[in-house]
């Protein structure tokens, strides 16, 4: 597994690029270790509908406009963080959200913070529920396997000298005839455009999920 940590440069590119790019790459927080699988690009302002930064800078999005490299977490559905790299120069607000990834170590550190009481994984003890696969299958489970949460939003992943809290190492890049492309997964704006990407075959990779309107009854 290559040890070199991605440099600035790596992420100062438009995100379509970057996000192939990430497959196979390896985050490293504490004790876990998580190699990529699947990946999602977002553009920047007025270029993407689906994107946080379409329409401009906000205290939410402040950090995708940053220098490239940052990591952008923000909260959703109540209840989950979600983790993305900034990209592009500073000002241009784009980003790749990690979707999926195969946790390679401290399998026993993840599923001790997936577990929560009240879930499946509570009726079989602290994460023994949980698939292998399963650990950091989804932007949300990723996050929670690495351990990443809102305290983490804007932290520097190419911080010199020294290593980072939280390292993107050069891994094992994916050779590109394994990398699928497709639609991204639940997005109501800009939903057909294919830059949601993912190692083909792996079982981490998270199933596809089109995007339905939420509708009042009658």
């Amino acid at each position: 597994m290559g040890e070199r940590i991605l440099d600035r440069e790596f992420f100062d590119r438009p995100s379509p690029e970057v996000a192939p790019d990430l497959l196979g790459r390896v985050l490293v927080h504490g004790p876990v270790a998580v190699r990529l699988t699947e990946v999602e690009a977002y553009g920047p302002p007025g270029d993407d509908p689906a994107s946080h930064t379409y329409r401009g800078r906000t205290p939410r999005n402040s950090v995708m406009f940053g220098a490239p490299g940052h990591l952008y977490v923000y909260f959703t559905y109540g209840m989950h963080f979600c983790a993305n790299f900034v990209c592009l120069p500073e000002g241009m607000g784009s980003g790749v959200l990690l979707r999926a990834g195969e946790v390679i170590e401290g399998a026993d550190v993840a599923r001790t913070r997936r577990h929560r009481p009240g879930t499946a994984a509570a009726l079989t003890g602290p994460g023994r529920g949980i698939p292998e696969r399963d650990l950091a299958r989804g932007p949300a489970r990723l996050a929670v396997a690495l351990g990443i949460g809102r305290e983490h939003n804007g932290l520097d992943c190419c911080a010199s000298p020294g290593s980072p809290e939280l390292r993107a190492l050069e891994g094992d890049p994916v050779d590109p005839t394994a990398v699928r492309c497709g639609p991204r997964t639940g997005v109501s704006s800009a939903a057909d455009i294919p830059w949601r990407f993912w190692i083909d075959g792996d079982p981490t990779v998270s199933p596809y999920r089109k995007h339905v309107p939420k509708t009042r009854p009658v």
